[in-house]
């Protein structure tokens, strides 16, 4: 089979030949990947910025869909032909976070040990995962769709924690990459109309247009413009997706009294912010971190069940044609070796 397979001693991605992997466990199932996502994370551990299996070259990607080839002598709740979505995170099952319920701290498990980052992942045409790590898909959920579960199910956990989200209040997300363009989707569905979505992409924001969400679509120059020409251009709540130090920071400026800042986007392990305590105070900012996907995975095939057509697929310009368009142009960049266009791209 064909594998996209990264080697972190010397920062090198190939598109190889390797053998179908084999259930060696009774609890394992293959799967035979039938779509896979190109996630920011994988962008930044090809370029050496973000922690993986330094050990042994392994398979990239995190987030895919498929079918079931072959179970263990074990499993009793799939069988060959079921349609899938794979969670990749799981915890040791033994430790203080996963008894009490935060497997994603496990500092065994969680995401020290995620398919696709430490254990070989979806961006191949096999893959064997754990039975628990697998979901069954609805018959109203396509595969193609389910491509998305994962980071959906980071979304869900994400909007747990910064809950409560009232409808009214304004809103603005930095960053409108896939996950971007996933949380707009979302706050679309539950009824939110004052939200502010800013890009350095326009390509990006004429296709989030193409949406019809009535969102406000600008440029981070036109945010700083609007924000210099009044002071009271702030938010009540900022979703970063663009794991850009900068951009967090500036965000950080535009949050109203009593606002709340959900850091989603994953930034590389030595970038910096500066934030005054003062201001934290007097504000009494929240700002919230977002650390994968602890038991979301049911939720995520509830959005994507909710979202549906209007949003996933909507005459062909939904959030799943935007995706798989970059997606494909990345993949094709990668496969040529050009990692700083297939970086662009996504």
């Amino acid at each position: 089979m064909e594998a996209l397979r990264y080697t972190a001693k010397d920062k090198k991605l190939e598109l190889t030949k390797v053998e179908v992997p084999k259930i060696t466990n009774p609890d394992g199932i293959l799967v035979k990947v039938a779509y896979a996502g190109i996630c920011g994370t994988d962008l930044h551990i090809i370029q050496g910025e973000f922690p993986c299996n330094a050990e042994r070259t392994f398979t990239l990607g995190h987030e895919f869909s498929g079918t079931v080839v072959e179970v263990g002598a074990n499993i009793k709740t799939f069988k060959a032909g079921d349609r899938v979505s794979v969670d990749p995170n799981s915890g040791c099952k033994c430790c203080h976070f996963c008894h009490s319920g935060r497997p994603h701290f496990c500092k065994i498990g969680g995401i020290n040990n995620t398919i696709g980052i430490y254990r070989d992942g979806g961006w191949a045409n096999y893959v064997v995962c754990p039975e628990d790590q697998v979901h069954k898909l609805p018959d109203t959920i396509t595969l193609e769709q389910a491509a998305l579960t994962e980071p959906l199910s980071c979304l869900a956990h994400g909007w747990d924690i910064v809950s409560p989200i009232h409808v009214g209040n304004k809103i603005l997300v930095t960053g409108a990459g896939i996950i971007g363009n996933l949380w707009v989707c979302a706050l679309h569905l539950q009824g939110h109309r004052n939200v502010t979505v800013s890009e350095p992409n326009t390509a990006r924001l004429d296709m989030l247009k193409k949406l019809n969400t009535g969102y406000k679509l600008i440029t981070p120059n036109q945010l700083k413009e609007k924000q210099a020409a009044d002071p009271n251009y702030l938010f009540d709540v900022i979703i970063d997706c663009s794991g850009f130090p900068p951009a967090i920071e500036h965000a950080i400026s535009l949050l109203n009294s009593g606002g709340k800042l959900c850091i989603f986007g994953v930034a590389p392990p030595h970038g910096r912010i500066s934030v005054a305590p003062f201001d934290i105070y007097m504000k009494e900012m929240k700002i919230f971190g977002v650390n994968i996907n602890p038991f979301s995975f049911p939720k995520s095939l509830g959005l994507l069940e909710a979202m549906g057509d209007r949003y996933l697929n909507y005459g062909n310009l939904g959030i799943k044609t935007f995706a798989l368009n970059q997606y494909q142009e990345a993949i094709e960049h990668l496969k040529k070796g050009t990692i700083a266009k297939a970086i662009f791209k996504l």
